[in-house]
């Protein structure tokens, strides 16, 4: 069972952490029997000597991926990881990819963070070129700040070219590029199923998988939704992707359990109340899905809410002219929520309506 590659002990000081981790990398390569030419491919790479810095940045990873409020924490850790060590490429990186999520999911205006984002991805790049997760978070920002497709594409491929076994970047390029951005369903599927087979333990691939599942087969991408919980119980995305499955599936009050148990479990994600408010709309519980949206505009004046999301939670209460508001706002403001908008199934009500397919094309989608 390979317990025999993971039950060495390694004597040293803290401060030595690079090395062991350097050394635990060689020597189960070499129990697997892997050339190693350490000297031009180290299989541990800090991009740091600052073990302060390095602990910050893998606390700031490590939320990164627990996703909601948990997204604004990876920014400030990153920060500080890069205050501490501004030649950090790897924390740069990881800076960036944290605001782009931040601007992704509605925790914060897009023009509050996107710029952020891909600032600090250019300093990764200016710093070390050959840092492959720079390229990635470079890559979302062509997405999300420019939406610039080709030059995302670009920089995916670079990425990949650099570090073939980056999960991360298959994950991103396979959902929010291949598929959300280009309807390129199948090839989208084969880039996440990759990156799950880099990182079979990793709930955040496994949850992504599940979502490029939708347009191809939502009884797989139910299925893998459960094995993301399996691994994760708390998983939001997973919970987000059962959701989502039971929905296309008609299972309505199933996908409704699944909603309420994630605010209870999680809080009131706008993203969750949206998807909830059109899942009570398909109940026939309109009273409850028109309450969630009222929740939402009134949050909205409160504090920032994305637009695009406000957009699908009005439509699904029967709201189709603030809907169509929203929508427009949305594109305005360069909200990133709208690069899900022309393929994900929460927005597929409103894509019946021809004032928000008008849109989608303004955005460059035919």
């Amino acid at each position: 069972d390979g317990y025999h590659l993971w039950s060495e002990t390694y004597d040293r000081e803290m401060k030595d952490v690079f090395a062991i981790q350097e050394e635990i990398a060689k020597a189960i390569a070499q129990r697997l029997e892997v050339t190693l030419d350490s000297e031009q491919h180290p299989l541990f790479r800090a991009g740091t000597d600052n073990l302060e810095a390095f602990k910050l940045y893998t606390q700031g990873r490590s939320l990164f991926f627990q996703r909601g409020p948990h997204v604004i924490r990876s920014v400030e850790r990153c920060r500080q990881a890069v205050t501490l060590d501004p030649k950090y490429a790897l924390a740069w990186s990881g800076l960036a990819d944290a605001y782009n999520m931040v601007g992704f999911y509605g925790l914060a205006r897009p023009e509050a963070c996107l710029p952020h984002a891909k600032e600090a991805a250019q300093q990764a790049i200016a710093l070390d070129a050959s840092v492959a997760e720079a390229h990635t978070s470079l890559a979302m920002s062509h997405l999300f700040h420019d939406w610039d497709r080709p030059s995302a594409e670009r920089e995916f491929l670079y990425s990949l070219e650099l570090k073939p076994r980056n999960s991360l970047a298959r994950s991103w390029y396979g959902l929010y590029y291949l598929q959300w951005a280009e309807g390129r369903f199948e090839e989208g599927l084969a880039q996440t199923t990759e990156a799950v087979q880099i990182d079979p333990l990793s709930s955040y691939a496994r949850a992504i998988q599940a979502f490029t599942y939708v347009p191809v087969d939502v009884d797989r991408s139910l299925a893998t939704a459960l094995e993301t919980l399996q691994i994760e119980p708390n998983s939001y995305l997973g919970q987000w992707a059962q959701l989502t499955a039971l929905n296309l599936q008609g299972r309505f009050a199933e996908a409704a359990a699944v909603g309420e148990s994630v605010i209870k479990l999680l809080g009131r994600s706008a993203w969750m109340l949206a998807s909830l408010a059109r899942t009570y709309a398909c109940l026939g519980r309109s009273a409850d899905s028109e309450a969630l949206y009222m929740e939402l505009r009134w949050r909205s004046k409160q504090e920032y809410v994305a637009p695009a999301v406000l957009a699908w939670a009005a439509y699904a209460a029967g709201e189709r002219d603030e809907a169509i508001r929203y929508g427009k706002e949305a594109h305005a403001i360069g909200d990133p929520s709208l690069t899900a908008a022309k393929y994900w199934p929460d927005f597929a009500d409103l894509r019946k309506d021809s004032r928000f397919l008008e849109i989608l094309v303004s955005r460059g989608w035919k």
